[in-house]
């Protein structure tokens, strides 16, 4: 069967995943762009995720964001990953952060308490809205995936659902050396080594510390 990954998904110092006050601004949550730093060089986020041709660092940093691309077939996306509007949709001119060809190319399954119909861009991402909670979206996606992994994309509850339900095989944090102060907290309430998650690769480079958990 297909692994649920978590993929390069950072934090702060103090544990935050996204800063407070999430707006149009600020996608991230106020100062939430700093915590990418170590990803937004890199030779895998500049030719993926910005379209450049050439240049990005290589190393340790690229070698944690190159894995996340790895047999990849479906994403699954907390709703304010998919944009600020709270509540139910008031129309359906929200389009997403990424402009008319995101970064997915790939389906992706967006958890919501409100339907709307999917949403199909260019590049081959087709965004569905699922109302029936993180396990459907989960069977749903692997089903899109046909074989290949489903990656969590975030935020920070969306992967706490899914911890929670000791469906996550593989999870990928760095740990980026800011501080926040406030915000999200990844692991507020999370017991890893209660849920059967224990570290099993620890790397560091000047720009970040690269941790992964798996599922035992």
């Amino acid at each position: 069967m297909s692994k649920l990954r978590v993929e390069s998904f950072t934090i702060s110092l103090d544990g935050f995943g996204a800063g407070p006050d999430q707006d149009l601004a600020n996608p991230l949550g106020v100062g939430g762009t700093a915590l990418h730093g170590w990803a937004m060089s890199t030779r895998t986020f500049q030719t993926k995720v910005f379209g450049n041709s050439d240049g990005g660092a290589t190393g340790i940093d690229d070698d944690f964001a190159q894995r996340g691309f790895r047999n990849m077939g479906a994403w699954i996306l907390g709703r304010n990953m998919f944009g600020p509007v709270r509540g139910p949709w008031p129309d359906e001119s929200w389009r997403g952060w990424w402009g008319e060809n995101p970064v997915y190319h790939v389906p992706v399954f967006v958890l919501t308490h409100h339907a709307r119909p999917p949403l199909v861009m260019e590049g081959g991402t087709t965004f569905h809205f699922v109302t029936e909670g993180p396990e459907v979206a989960l069977q749903r996606a692997r089903e899109a995936a046909g074989g290949k992994d489903v990656r969590v994309g975030g935020g920070v509850n969306t992967i706490q659902q899914y911890l929670r339900l000791r469906l996550i095989d593989e999870m990928h944090i760095a740990i980026s050396p800011v501080l926040l102060g406030a915000g999200e907290r990844l692991f507020e309430g999370i017991n890893l080594p209660a849920l059967g998650y224990a570290c099993t690769q620890h790397q560091s480079s000047p720009l970040a510390t690269h941790v992964v958990f798996t599922r035992l």
